[in-house]
């Protein structure tokens, strides 16, 4: 069996010059390019996007397609209404989004949230071009899904007006202050049955020990406490505008440019043999 032939050496590149700023952005239900409708666009409307970079959340807003066949205008009003709410209640609301006196809120856009996903490795960006390898890190990747929490705030207004059943969402009230403790357990008094003979009982609720209900409590108080802080940051850091560029226009082509490197100069490797070895998993 002859052992596969070496058909060319490419040259290889390295550049930083854009870090952190390189993404990968995935859309995982995404069925056609990532562009406002065609309706949206003879509308003037483009896509937007903003970002919350402590929490590194990304958001990308899609115009929605508007044309009468395949758009409800009455629904929309109702989306538009609970989207507002939403907002409100999560403390998400955008400087662009503000409506002018007398106009009616609507669900123009859909916006793509994402999701961070844990790197396993060091992730590159690789372009040939001109017979040479240039490679570029990648900082972060997500995954980008439509978020659709306004339907919890119009599925709870639509059971309000029907009336019908326990709303368990509701009923349970607002998420407890992780800074607060938890307050001491409750007895529950069971309905005491006629007999013979009458006795005074007393029952008494003793906190425990902070060690020790924090022992009884387990891992999942934790969690449940670092999910209620990272929930909390996310809500009250503000919005930070971008302008989102298709990848046609001036703004994309210069920051294509630049990935590539213009030093000519070789690389000295100072990593040994025996040090990358160490360095992989499993070895």
């Amino acid at each position: 069996m002859n052992a596969d032939q070496l058909v060319t050496v490419l040259p290889i590149h390295f550049s930083n010059a854009l870090a952190p700023n390189i993404h990968i952005h995935q859309f995982p239900l995404l069925t056609r390019p990532l562009q406002a409708p065609p309706s949206a666009r003879a509308a003037g409307k483009r896509i937007a996007s903003r970002i919350k970079p402590k929490v590194r959340r990304l958001e990308v807003h899609v115009p929605v397609d508007t044309r009468q066949e395949v758009w409800n205008n009455e629904r929309a009003r109702d989306l538009g209404v609970a989207r507002v709410e939403d907002d409100k209640e999560k403390n998400q609301d955008s400087q662009k989004a503000k409506l002018k006196e007398g106009e009616e809120p609507r669900l123009s856009e859909i916006r793509m949230q994402s999701d961070r996903i844990p790197q396993q490795g060091a992730y590159m960006l690789g372009i040939v071009r001109d017979g040479r390898l240039h490679l570029h890190p990648i900082s972060d990747a997500y995954q980008l899904r439509p978020t659709l929490t306004y339907m919890d705030v119009l599925s709870r207004k639509s059971k309000r007006r029907t009336g019908g059943g326990d709303d368990s969402d509701s009923d349970d009230g607002p998420l407890p202050d992780p800074d607060e403790e938890a307050p001491p357990p409750t007895v529950k008094k069971e309905k005491k049955h006629p007999t013979g003979e009458a006795r005074e009982v007393q029952v008494a609720a003793r906190r425990s020990d902070r060690e020790g209900s924090q022992a009884i409590q387990g891992g999942l108080s934790a969690v449940r406490r670092e999910m209620l802080l990272t929930i909390r940051a996310e809500e009250e850091e503000p919005w930070e505008d971008l302008e989102y560029c298709e990848g046609e226009s001036e703004e994309s082509s210069i920051a294509f440019e630049a990935v590539f490197s213009k030093v000519q100069e070789p690389l000295e490797c100072k990593t040994t043999v025996a040090d990358f070895l160490k360095n992989i998993n499993c070895l």
